[in-house]
C-alpha cells in the first residue's frame, strides 16, 4: 500500500470520526444547558447510540491497516512533523479503543447520561443516598474499562492515560505528597491574618455581572463570533468544532467574585481551543495535548492574571461603574485583598489558589479508593468529611457542600481531577517563562493589554496541538521539567510575605 495514499485516507477517517464525536459533544452541551429534566431517558439512548457509532469508527480495522502501512515505510522522517504526530497518537488511540468492548462504551454513555441528571437532582435536594447507587454503577463500569485497557496493577493508571498521557498514580502521589507538605503549613500560617472586609458579598444584578464578565473575556481575546457563553449548573467549556467553542458558567446574586473567576477560568480553556490550528482539525495535531496543559491555561488566566494588581487597576473602575452602590466607597486595595483572601473553603471551584490543590488531593485519594473497591459509594460522605477536616480543617455541613458538589464522577471522568493540580504546577512555570520572554506583564494588564500574552501562549502552547507530550512541552517552553517548586515559591512569596498587611500580588 502506498504510504502517502494510506496517510491521506487515515486523515479522512480521523476527521470523519471527529465530526461524529462532535455530535456527542453537542448533545452533552445541550444536556447541560437546555434539555428538560424529563428528556434524560431519551438522551441516554441517543448518547449510547452515538457512542457506539464513534467506537465503531475508532476501531475500524482499516485504521490498523493504514497505520501499519505507514509505520513500516520511510514516509515519516521527522518525529515532530504533523504526520508523525498524527500517526503516533492515532495508533495510541486505536490500540486503546480496540481493547474496550462496544457494549461497555454504550453502557458507560447510557449510565453517565442518567447519573449526571440524578446527581443534579440529588445535589439540589441534598440527597446523596439517591445518587449513591449510580456512583457505584459508574465506578463499576470504570473498573471494567480499566481492566479492559490493561494496567500494571493500578487501575487508576489506565484511566489517567485518557487525560494525561504518560502520567501515573505513583507520580501523582509523589507530587501531592510534596504539595501537601508545603501547602498545609502555608495555609496554617495564614489562618491568623486579619481578614479583609468581604466586599464580594452583597446584592449584585446577574445581568450586569454577565455584561462585566463578557467584557473581561473579550479583552482576553475570546472570539464571540466563534463561541458563546451560557448559564450552567456547573462551569465548563467544550469545543463543538472549528468556530464553535462554548462556555457554560454560573453567577451568584449574593457573591460577585464567583462568577467572574469562573468566567476567567473557562475563558482560559476556550482560548486554548480557539488557538488550535484549524487546518489540523480532526487529527491529533488539532487537539489539546492533555488536560493538565489545558488546566494550565485556565488557571493561568484565573489566578496569575485575574488576581494581579495590573488586572484590577484596569478593570476595577469599570466594576465600580457597573456596581456603584456596592463599590463606590471600597478602595482598590481593599477589593484586591478580598479577591486574594486565603480561607479554607468547602467548595473547590470557589477556593483560593493557596488551598485549591488540597481540594484536589481529597478527590484523588477518594476516587482511587472507589476505583480499587476499597471505598463503597455509601461511605463517601463520611470519608469526604474526614479528609476535608484533615487537609483543610473544615467539615461540610451537608453533602451539597461536600461530596455532591462536583459533576465529574457522575460524568464518568475518573482520573480527571489531578489534572487541575498539574495545571497549577504548569501554569506557574509557563507564566514565568512568558514574563521572561515578553517582560513584566503588570503594566500591560493595567493598560488593558492582554493580547500579547494570549499571542505568546498561542505561539508556544496552543498551535502545537499534540506535537509534544505535556512533559516535553513544558521543558521546551520553560527550559525545565515539570516541577512544583515554581508554584510553591510563587504562592509563598505572594501570600506569606503579605500576611496581615495586604493580599499577594500575582
Amino acid at each position: 500500500m502506498n504510504p502517502e495514499k494510506a496517510y491521506a485516507e487515515l486523515v479522512r477517517l480521523s476527521r470523519d470520526e471527529t465530526v461524529l464525536s462532535s455530535c456527542v459533544d453537542l448533545l452533552e452541551w445541550d444536556q447541560e444547558i437546555y434539555m428538560p429534566r424529563d428528556g434524560v431517558e431519551h438522551r441516554s439512548d441517543q448518547s449510547a447510540l452515538l457512542a457506539g457509532l464513534v467506537h465503531d469508527r475508532g476501531t475500524n480495522p482499516r485504521y490498523g491497516e493504514l497505520l501499519s502501512a505507514i509505520e513500516g515505510s520511510d514516509f515519516i522522517s521527522d518525529p515532530d512533523s504533523p504526520e508523525a504526530v498524527n500517526v503516533r497518537e492515532l495508533r495510541r488511540g486505536y490500540d486503546r479503543d480496540c481493547k474496550i468492548p462496544r457494549r461497555l462504551v454504550q453502557e458507560l454513555a447510557r449510565a453517565t447520561a442518567r447519573a449526571s441528571k440524578v446527581w443534579a437532582q440529588a445535589r439540589k435536594e441534598n440527597d446523596f443516598k439517591s445518587f449513591a447507587p449510580w456512583l457505584d454503577k459508574v465506578f463499576a463500569l470504570s473498573r471494567e474499562e480499566a481492566d479492559a485497557v490493561g494496567h500494571n496493577g493500578d487501575r487508576y493508571d489506565a484511566l489517567l492515560e485518557d487525560y494525561e498521557p504518560g502520567m501515573t498514580a505513583e507520580k501523582l502521589s509523589a507530587l501531592f505528597t510534596r504539595l501537601s507538605a508545603d501547602l498545609v503549613p502555608l495555609v496554617d500560617s495564614l489562618r491568623g491574618q486579619e481578614a479583609p472586609p468581604n466586599v464580594l458579598e452583597g446584592n449584585f444584578d446577574l445581568d450586569r455581572q454577565r455584561v462585566f464578565t463578557d467584557s473581561i473575556v473579550s479583552a482576553m481575546g475570546f472570539d464571540f463570533d466563534g463561541g458563546r457563553f451560557d448559564l450552567a449548573q456547573h462551569p465548563f467549556c467544550t469545543m463543538i468544532g472549528p468556530g464553535d467553542v462554548r462556555i457554560g458558567t454560573r453567577y451568584f446574586q449574593n457573591h460577585i467574585g464567583r462568577g467572574i473567576f469562573a468566567g476567567l477560568h473557562e475563558a482560559g480553556h476556550a482560548l486554548y481551543e480557539q488557538g488550535l490550528d484549524r487546518a489540523h482539525y480532526g487529527t491529533p495535531m488539532g487537539e489539546a495535548v492533555s488536560l493538565g496543559i489545558h488546566e494550565s491555561q485556565s488557571r493561568l488566566w484565573e489566578n496569575l492574571v485575574g488576581r494581579s494588581e495590573g488586572f484590577w487597576l484596569h478593570f476595577y473602575p469599570q466594576l465600580q461603574g457597573s456596581f456603584h452602590e456596592a463599590f463606590q466607597d471600597v478602595s482598590l486595595e481593599t477589593f484586591r485583598r478580598a479577591v486574594n483572601r486565603v480561607e479554607p473553603h468547602l467548595i473547590r471551584v470557589e477556593a483560593d489558589e493557596v488551598t485549591y490543590n488540597l481540594h484536589i488531593i481529597v478527590r484523588f485519594e477518594l476516587e482511587r479508593a472507589l476505583l480499587s473497591g476499597d471505598l463503597a459509594a455509601a461511605d463517601v460522605p463520611g470519608a469526604w468529611n474526614e479528609a476535608y477536616q484533615r487537609y483543610l480543617g473544615v467539615t461540610p455541613k451537608d453533602d451539597r457542600s461536600g461530596c455532591l458538589q462536583d459533576i465529574h464522577w457522575a460524568d464518568g471522568l475518573i482520573g480527571y481531577f489531578p489534572t487541575y493540580s498539574l495545571g497549577n504546577v504548569f501554569s506557574a512555570q509557563i507564566f514565568s517563562a512568558a514574563e521572561a520572554a515578553i517582560g513584566p506583564l503588570e503594566d500591560a494588564f493595567a493598560e488593558g493589554e492582554f493580547l500579547e500574552l494570549r499571542r505568546w501562549l498561542g505561539d508556544n502552547i496552543h498551535r502545537h496541538g499534540m506535537r509534544y507530550r505535556s512533559e516535553a512541552l513544558i521543558e521546551r517552553v520553560t527550559g525545565n521539567s515539570p516541577d512544583p517548586s515554581a508554584l510553591i515559591e510563587s504562592l509563598s512569596q505572594r501570600y506569606r510575605s503579605n500576611a496581615g498587611t495586604s493580599a499577594g500580588r500575582a
